[in-house]
């Protein structure tokens, strides 16, 4: 099959499955110019028009996580639209008007960005977001069995509810605790059909927020890295210590030095929005602290993803789990990073708060309940 025919059919598998795009819904997809997100961005656009969506492309330069987003560009979503692909070469970029007048939320909590605030608390739009995609990517793993990954992130995250805390271990020295009791899992299970929800294509993980300042032990990250500019595959394993949830040390090489250069530029960022008068003095210093923090142990769970020094797909593939240093997904840890990093053939075992204990994957096999889940 060509490959401009393998990218639509992918194409109208999100718009017509993930989606779930209507006739008449306004559907928003931000991208960049060049290369591989354009192409992928007008199957999308193609897809949604035949399915009678009102459909737009809007184009920016490449953005990195520390960049602000065109101001014309997130003025699109003004317009409200339904549903919107981030089909970006890197990151959407920040919101400059949301962080300099951010949203409250009805919880109290403050959102600075127009994507979030419309998605997490309006609830009126759904979404993909795909930094990094490639046309490889997208029609190898886009086009998976979409009822079976969410029967198996149901199941994984069953196991994870009610949990006082995950151990991590792996052949290539992790031993973490991470504690989570009170959080609940999440998923990006490729069911993003109602307002509010929203996730990465290539779909495909169970995810968690560890609690601030707890986590303790050691991460050896022998997979791959998201920097703050780019993704790389670990040629030699950097060692990360936990301490009261913070990292202490870093070790392994010039990969290591990459990642310390990275949390360095996180805390940068986040005190030169004090001094800028964007964040609070308080807000500087927990932003900064926080990019060395645990924000997130994530299960991949798509049987298509490889590793391939692009985290995007990286972190979906079988037989990896992957830690973020930075932000959290819960909202009580922010930071201007979020670094995704990959440990191989993890042994994940959840400790519930009644002292039982359950394996979601030995070795980097899943335990045969989470392989072949049965819904009751």
């Amino acid at each position: 099959m060509p490959t401009k025919q393998k990218i639509g059919q992918a194409a109208r598998i999100i718009v017509k499955d993930v989606l779930a795009l209507k006739k008449g819904e306004q559907f928003l997809i931000i991208t960049n110019p060049d290369g591989d997100v354009a192409a992928i961005s007008r199957a999308l656009y193609d897809a949604a028009l035949a399915e009678g969506a009102e459909a737009t492309i809007v184009f920016q330069p490449e953005k990195t996580q520390l960049d602000y987003a065109n101001r014309a560009a997130l003025a699109a979503f003004n317009a409200n639209p339904a549903a919107c692909a981030s089909v970006s070469a890197n990151k959407m970029g920040k919101d400059s008007l949301g962080m300099e007048k951010p949203w409250t939320a009805a919880n109290g909590r403050k959102i600075d960005h127009i994507f979030h605030y419309q998605m997490d608390e309006l609830k009126t739009l759904r979404a993909i977001w795909t930094p990094g995609i490639t046309i490889d990517m997208f029609r190898r793993t886009a086009g998976i069995d979409y009822p079976l990954l969410q029967r198996r992130c149901r199941a994984i995250c069953r196991a994870m509810e009610n949990a006082l805390s995950i151990r991590v271990t792996a052949p290539g020295g992790t031993d973490i605790v991470v504690p989570v009791e009170g959080r609940t899992p999440m998923s990006d299970d490729g069911d993003f059909a109602e307002g509010g929800s929203g996730g990465n294509i290539p779909a495909g993980e169970v995810f968690i927020s560890p609690l601030p300042g707890k986590s303790e032990g050691v991460i050896v990250f022998d997979g791959s890295l998201s920097l703050t500019d780019k993704d790389i595959i670990s040629k030699k394993p950097v060692t990360v210590v936990f301490e009261n949830g913070y990292i202490t040390s870093i070790s392994g090489g010039r990969e290591a030095e990459l990642l310390q250069k990275s949390l360095e530029a996180g805390e940068q960022k986040a005190k030169e929005f004090a001094a800028a008068g964007k964040l609070t003095a308080e807000e500087g210093e927990s932003y900064a602290r926080n990019a060395r923090g645990l924000g997130e142990l994530g299960i991949g769970l798509n049987p298509a993803a490889r590793i391939k020094g692009n985290m995007l797909e990286d972190e979906k593939a079988f037989h990896t789990c992957h830690f973020a240093i930075g932000s959290n997904y819960d909202n009580d840890a922010e930071a201007m990073i979020h670094l995704d990093c990959l440990v191989r053939n993890p042994t994940i075992e959840v400790t519930k708060l009644d002292g039982s204990k359950v394996v979601i994957e030995r070795q980097g096999i899943l335990e045969p309940q989470f392989e072949n889940p049965v819904d009751n």
